[in-house]
């Protein structure tokens, strides 16, 4: 299995400190990866240090921020000796139908989910150019395949992920950087939880036509994010892999 492990490289997850992204943390650290985690709530940064249990830092900032953005980079690498791992996972939603969104609203989710996004694979490039290798890997969603009525501005900026991700992935393979997205299903986290409330007849909805018959849990996501940051995908690039319990895959 040395295909998979991750001992030595140093990985960067932004979000790291809740939901996707500290499952994606949890899992890059069990495979043996020094692990620094990204958020604005110090916290919610401690707590996630802790359920990581493996050398591990939080570096704070916002990752719309594009000063701090370098500067999460810089102390990665001044903690670790390096970056070999970029995790662009940081995201958020704002459900309602498209008519009622202010042009504003629109600016702040695509900032966050897609803008940012490059910032932090523009930060990470320069280092892992250095070491001869790199693996990034960003968060698309379900919603990067199918229209979602209730969130389309959620919509565009993942399917721009995906996009994003293609030309990252032909970019950079010259400098042997492999740029993958993992399109999660529908996780159990606190921003599906609030849809939850929101919208109650979500949670069937979703197991319904969901063949696996459940919600996803953060865990789910661990496997594939080590596959993607291991060289057992150094020839994997430019490809978007649902995660989802089978329900891109069913009609019902």
């Amino acid at each position: 299995m040395n295909l998979f492990d991750l001992k030595g490289k140093t990985a960067l997850v932004t979000g790291g400190n809740g939901g996707i992204g500290l499952g994606i943390a949890r899992g890059l650290a069990q495979a043996g990866a020094r692990v620094a985690i990204a958020g604005r709530n110090e916290a919610k940064n401690q707590a996630a240090l802790k359920a990581i249990g493996a050398p591990a830092i939080a570096v704070s900032g916002d990752v719309n921020d594009a000063a701090a953005v370098k500067r999460m980079v810089t102390e990665t690498v001044q903690a670790f000796g390096g970056l070999d791992i970029l995790v662009a996972n940081a995201g958020i939603n704002i459900r309602k139908p498209p008519q009622d969104y202010a042009l504003e609203e629109w600016h702040r989710i695509m900032d966050t989910n897609l803008t940012s996004v490059f910032a932090c694979c523009q930060a990470a490039y320069p280092e892992m150019k250095r070491r001869g290798a790199g693996k990034i890997v960003t968060i698309g969603s379900m919603t990067s395949l199918f229209g979602f009525d209730v969130g389309p501005v959620y919509a565009a900026s993942k399917g721009a992920v995906v996009q994003l991700t293609k030309s990252l992935a032909a970019a950079w393979a010259k400098d042997n950087i492999q740029v993958n997205s993992i399109l999660p299903g529908f996780i159990d986290t606190d921003l599906t939880r609030n849809l939850r409330r929101n919208f109650p007849e979500a949670h069937d909805r979703v197991v319904n036509r969901t063949p696996a018959r459940r919600w996803g849990d953060p865990a789910d996501l661990a496997g594939t994010a080590v596959f993607f940051c291991s060289r057992a995908s150094d020839f994997v690039t430019g490809t978007a892999l649902p995660v989802d319990g089978g329900f891109s895959s069913s009609m019902f």
